[in-house]
């Protein structure tokens, strides 16, 4: 492919799909994942770069910690932004099929979708597998931003991590894909979240309901290293910090249920 042509809209949607899963400070020449996109494209390695840098003057996260990216930048950037901006589940769904499609890979395979459960083919099959495909999407992005790392724990390890919904999926159509509704935990504490047993605090700190710290209370058992982390501050990303809004909700319903 001549250097000089122009990106497509695939391109395009294949770039965005990368940088929604890489922190700003990773874009650049000797990050594998932009090699690994280059090579697919047929562009060079600084080809991909600047296209990544150039979707950075979008987005409203980095403004809010005063980077700016490049000064200016192709139409098909803001075109791709404006798309996912106005129905972020068509578009990363999309961008998750060509990434399969590029890679020579099933989009189940791809996306990590757990079939065991799917339901026979046609329609009802096809809507669980593209919120599972989105699914994926939310938890590349999450474990991204948190650098792979447990936010209460500093657990590292990928198969023991889950990216949690601060607002659960079902509750919060807007906020499904929005990386600051998501925090990177390890399953016990993801379990206890999800169960508002734990809720953070305005300070940012873990707190637990009362009976999880009285039920664990001198055991040296699972539930007493989930209780160990009570009062303890988030360790959390630089760009994409959860939403204050989504934590009070959720503190909210905790503190009711408690």
């Amino acid at each position: 492919m001549a250097k000089s042509e122009n990106w497509t809209r695939e391109q395009h949607i294949l770039a965005f799909n990368l940088y929604s899963q890489i922190p700003f400070g990773t874009i650049h020449m000797g990050n594998p994942k932009l090699k690994e996109l280059a090579k697919l494209l047929g562009r060079s390695v600084g080809a991909v770069s600047y296209k990544l840098a150039n979707f950075a003057r979008l987005d409203p996260a980095l403004h809010a910690r005063n980077i700016k990216g490049v000064a200016h930048g192709a139409k098909g950037e803001e075109e791709v932004w404006a798309e996912f901006a106005n129905d972020p589940e068509a578009l990363a769904f999309e961008s998750q099929r060509l990434m399969a499609k590029y890679t020579g890979q099933d989009l189940v395979e791809y996306a990590e979708v757990e079939t065991t459960d799917l339901p026979p083919e046609g329609k009802e099959r096809d809507a669980v597998v593209k919120q599972r495909v989105n699914q994926n999407f939310f938890r590349r992005r999450v474990l991204s931003a948190y650098n792979g790392t447990c936010c209460i724990t500093g657990l590292a390890v990928p198969q023991l991590l889950v990216a949690s919904h601060i607002v659960p999926w079902a509750k919060d159509k807007a906020n499904r894909l929005n990386v600051r509704n998501g925090l990177c935990l390890n399953a016990l504490h993801d379990r206890a979240f999800d169960k508002h047993l734990l809720w953070i605090t305005e300070k940012g700190t873990v707190q637990f309901a009362p009976r999880v710290l009285k039920e664990t209370l001198g055991k040296l058992a699972d539930g007493a290293w989930l209780a160990s982390f009570e009062g303890k501050a988030l360790t959390l990303p630089k760009g994409f910090a959860p939403d204050g809004e989504l934590l009070a909700h959720h503190r909210a319903i905790a503190l009711r249920k408690r």
